[in-house]
This record gives structure tokens, sequence and C-alpha cells, in this order.
């Protein structure tokens, strides 16, 4: 089922998905060569604590075995999603996808970036483009009387035009008083098809690109995946409000990009 929020149920999520954001740019304060993925969980779980909030993905079941361990998903390189946080210490030249959830006055948050550690070769750094580009590519399709295949068609047509590739077993979702609701947002999809958008649904989009195939694998921890091929992997993410002439984004980037000033992607 589908919960249609009143405009007082979206300023509740706002406030959750700013406080994403602005933990976010606290991970963007510390990433660097010689940092554990660890180091950084741990700093968000106290930022998010620390402003009233709980880290959602903290204890998070799991289908296929325990809980999530962390509060931040730290990915790295061909890591798509779900990477746990652990004491390998960043490499100049790595990318680290983080995923972030808050749970904050009955509301819950969710959003995510795709960092550079030092230098990053300019082939990855085209993926992190293209990849931040189709979520905005998608954002603009979240309007009132659209459908969710309007959303997902963008955003694959702009990244296989570049030739990369969509992940299709992880989409993005509905979100709320839950982190995960109706309805599944994929990142591919056709024109005109699927679910009917509507003034005051709120979704999460989110594309998971890959420099090679999409072709996925999940790691012995039963959580991370990561591409077969091994090649890299982006992911960025914005939760937004369906509106009747544009979407409204209620996560934001503008805390990481001032604290990464012309280093953001």
């Amino acid at each position: 089922m589908i919960f249609l929020k009143t405009d007082d149920e979206i300023e509740l999520l706002r406030q959750s998905n700013l406080l994403v954001g602005r933990t976010l740019a606290e991970v963007a304060k510390m990433i660097q060569p010689g940092v554990t993925t660890k180091q950084l969980d741990k700093v968000a779980e106290e930022f998010i604590r620390d402003h009233g909030a709980i880290p959602t993905f903290k204890g998070f079941p799991n289908p296929y075995g325990s809980p999530f361990p962390g509060t931040l998903c730290t990915s790295v390189n061909e890591q798509v999603v779900h990477g746990i946080p652990n004491d390998i210490p960043l490499k100049e030249g790595d990318i680290v996808s983080v995923d972030c959830g808050t749970y904050m006055n009955g509301y819950c948050g969710d959003s995510a970036y795709t960092f550079c550690v030092g230098e990053v070769d300019p082939e990855i750094v085209a993926l992190l483009k293209t990849t931040k580009e189709a979520l905005y590519k998608g954002i603009e399709n979240a309007v009132h009387g659209k459908r969710l295949g309007d959303i997902g068609y963008a955003i694959q047509q702009h990244c296989e035009a570049q030739s990369y590739e969509v992940v299709r077993e992880f989409v993005g979702h509905g979100i709320g008083k839950e982190m995960h609701e109706q309805p599944q947002v994929p990142n591919y999809g056709k024109r005109g098809t699927g679910t009917l958008l509507k003034k005051g649904m709120c979704i999460a989009i989110e594309p998971m690109i890959t420099q090679g195939s999409r072709q996925i694998v999940m790691e012995s921890d039963r959580w991370t995946i990561r591409t077969r091929d091994r090649k890299c992997a982006a992911h960025f993410e914005h939760t937004v409000a369906i509106g009747l002439d544009k979407a409204d984004i209620l996560s934001s980037f503008e805390f990481i990009e001032q604290v990464l000033g012309d280093k953001a992607i």
C-alpha cells in the first residue's frame, strides 16, 4: 500500500533527511587515504545520536543472515551497496559510496553519495558524475501525473548512453514512517508504465551504476554486494516528495559540497 504524506509529514521527513545530509558532510570531512570506514561509521553514529535521532541501518534485519552491524553502508570500489564498515584503510584512488539512514520524530531519512579518496582515475570520476546526473534526471520525472517507469527510463537512458550499466536487483523505494515502503523505484524502465505518481508520495531514488557489467554477487558476509567483474560501481541517492510541477528534494548534498568544494562530484 502506498501512503500519501501530508505537508506536515513531508516537513518531518525533510528534517530527518537534512540530518542525513549533515551526517554525510561530517563523513566528507574525514575521507582521505589511511582512514577506515569503521572510523567514518563511528563519527556518523555519534553525530546522528547527538542530534536526537537513531541510525536506521544499525541492526537492520537481513533475510540472508545477521542484522546489519553499522550505521553507514560503506561500499568501496567494486562494492555496489551494503558494504559493512571495517578496519581496512582507504587508499589513494579509491571511491567509497556512503549510504546513511536516520529515524527522527517518527520519520525516516535516506541518502547516499559516492566520494573520491584523494586523486581518482578520470574514467572512474566520469562514472560518478554520470550516476549523479542520472539521479537528477530521475528526479526531473518525479512529478504528479507521470509514472514510475518515467523515472527509471530517464536514469537508464542517461547511463547507458555513456556505456554504463544499471543494476537491476536493487532499487529505490517509498519512504516515510518506515525506511522501505511501497512502491519499489527501479532505475530502469519504460516511459508511461508503472505506478501513477501522485502529489504526497515520498520516494528514495538511488541509481546504482556499474562501469562494466551489471552482474552482481553477494559476498560471504551476506550483506556486501559487488560487481561480478570487479569493476567500479557508483551510488547516489535522494529522498524526494512528488510535487505538482517538480519534485521537492528532501535530502541535500549542499552540506557535503560545502566541505568538498571543487572536489565535489
